[in-house]
């Protein structure tokens, strides 16, 4: 905790240095402002102590939900932004920070493999699937959007603001999209586009890519990769080899998400949409009165649906590129494989425990686990008391409900339709460092 916070008050002084640097780039007459600055202290004073009512998200013994905190480059860079507050939206309020946009948009289709690309950020994944199937709806307007049951419900719900058909497809044991139940829809010749979620947020599950790809070629169909949680995956290779082949195809679909503030340690929010052929442009098409005029070069809300957007958000990501390149070797990429490393090492303590059972081997970095029991309800019981008296010990996990009907050989017995067992994403690379003080933590909460 006092490293952390070391680190944090040497960010800021660091800003402090690059706000002076700031000022000197423009040269105007001195506002008079004034501010009550002991009230302002009061308030904020005021404020640290609402926000001490958080779990500590930054912590490697917050162990649970996908919170991975941002870099402090990231945080100074936003908060440097700040000062000038540009809008994304056109050139007009961000003559610094759509050019910087453009770059890590392009840094970000590059790690993909595309050299040709439409894109933009976006304010979080959300949007940038809507985004991604409005594209779709709007190429096959009469044909309906599949995603596995395992992918995120924002496709679900995008497809209903959208008006667009949409359909699950059942996920295999290991949470990826069921290919044979994939192909049962696709011979009804209506599928526009299936969703490939490279990277399940419940399981870590990545579906397979490869198969998908074959289908594509007999059946016509669009490919929407959601890659918002696990995009960055990309650049690792520790992983399973044919995840990394997975990974590796996605130079081949047709739009993916990705984003940055779920891996790519940037601030709430930050997300981004790419399509591999820039020529969707047409469908963004639209005039505004009183925008657009100041530059010759594309505005960033020609081809957004969204209009006033944080530059900040790019301004953050693009300190994070200089320090922190998102290629493969580098130190981004290291880090993002310690993350991999503790969920696997988990994983072994999990399957050699005597208390515990894995649901599946991890994919990524997430792991899905309970304590054993002799049926789903009473191992759903003790795992909800137990995630309870860990967060008593200070070991912060997250529940997750998991369909039984997946379930093949098991020596319990089935009774409910899920079984609530426990989740850590252990996304933070300190978790490979905490792994064991994380397991004794786990031994006295039993």
């Amino acid at each position: 905790m006092d490293q952390q916070m070391k680190l944090e008050r040497e960010s800021i002084s660091l800003l402090s240095k690059a706000l002076e640097r700031l000022e000197v780039g423009f040269d105007l007459p001195e506002m008079n402002q004034s501010f009550d600055t002991n009230k302002m202290e009061e308030v904020i004073l005021r404020t640290a102590e609402k926000m001490q009512n958080n779990y500590p998200y930054f912590h490697p013994l917050f162990a649970g939900q996908m919170l991975k905190p941002p870099h402090p480059i990231a945080k100074a860079a936003y908060m440097l932004a700040m000062w000038i507050n540009p809008n994304n939206h056109a050139m007009d309020g961000s003559k610094a920070s759509s050019p910087m946009e453009k770059e890590v948009v392009t840094d970000l289709a590059r790690m993909f493999g595309w050299n040709k690309h439409l894109g933009h950020l976006t304010s979080g994944g959300t949007m940038a699937n809507l985004e991604a199937l409005w594209i779709a709806g709007n190429i096959h307007p009469d044909k309906i959007i599949v995603a596995s049951d395992q992918a995120h419900y924002t496709h679900e719900r995008i497809s209903e603001v959208l008006k667009l058909p949409f359909e699950k497809i059942a996920s295999d044991p290991q949470g990826r999209l069921g290919l044979e139940a994939l192909e049962e829809k696709l011979k009804r010749g209506n599928v526009g586009t299936v969703v490939c979620t490279m990277g399940t947020t419940g399981l870590g599950a990545v579906d397979p890519l490869a198969e998908v790809l074959e289908l594509k070629k007999k059946y016509k169909f669009r490919i929407h990769a959601d890659a918002a949680y696990g995009g960055y995956f990309r650049i690792v290779d520790n992983l399973e080899s044919d995840t990394i082949l997975k990974y590796k195809l996605l130079e081949e679909v047709d739009s993916l998400v990705i984003d940055p503030h779920k891996q790519g340690l940037q601030p709430y929010g930050c997300g981004c949409v790419l399509f591999q052929d820039p020529g969707v442009a047409k469908y963004y098409i639209h005039d505004s009165p009183y925008t657009y005029f100041t530059s010759d070069e594309l505005h960033l809300g020609e081809i957004s649906l969204e209009c006033s957007r944080a530059g900040a958000s790019a301004v953050g990501l693009w300190a994070t590129h200089q320090l922190l390149p998102p290629v493969p070797d580098g130190q981004f990429s290291k880090d993002l494989k310690k993350s991999r490393s503790a969920a696997v090492e988990f994983y072994k303590k999990l399957l050699s425990s005597d208390d515990f059972l894995p649901i599946v081997a991890p994919e990524t970095d997430i792991v899905a686990w309970t304590l054993k029991g002799s049926s789903t309800s009473e191992m759903s019981k003790k795992a909800q008391a137990f995630f309870k008296k860990a967060e008593e010990n200070h070991l912060y996990l997250s529940l997750y409900k998991y369909p039984t009907s997946k379930f093949d050989e098991v020596d319990f017995n089935i009774d409910t339709d899920y079984l609530v067992c426990l989740r850590s994403s252990l996304m933070k690379p300190e978790h490979d460092d905490w792994l064991d003080i994380i397991w004794d933590r786990l031994q006295k909460s039993l």
